[in-house]
C-alpha cells in the first residue's frame, strides 16, 4: 500500500518529526517531501516505500483505506507489536 501525502503528514505529527528528522531517517531530499506533502507531486513508489519504512520503525502503523479513508496510528508498545 502506498502511502498518501496526509497520512505523511499526520504520522510526523504521531511521533514529532519534523520534515527534516523525516529525511535523514528516509534518506530523502527536503523538497521530495515538502512537494510530496503539499501534494504538489508523488514521489517515485520506492521513495515512498521508504518514507513509510522509517515511519513505521518509529512506531507508526499505517490504516488502509476501509470506508472511512486511510490513515495512521501508534503502535502499541505495551504488547510488543
Amino acid at each position: 500500500m502506498s502511502i498518501t501525502a496526509a497520512q505523511c503528514r499526520a504520522a510526523r505529527g504521531l511521533i514529532g518529526w519534523s520534515q527534516g528528522d523525516l529525511c535523514e531517517a528516509a534518506d530523502v531530499g527536503r523538497a521530495t517531501l515538502a512537494n510530496f506533502e503539499l501534494e504538489k507531486s508523488t514521489p517515485y513508489e520506492r521513495t515512498l516505500r521508504d518514507v513509510r519504512a522509517a515511519l513505521e520503525s518509529a512506531g507508526v502503523m499505517f490504516i488502509d483505506q476501509n470506508g472511512n479513508g486511510p490513515g495512521v496510528r501508534l503502535r502499541d508498545r505495551t504488547k510488543g507489536t
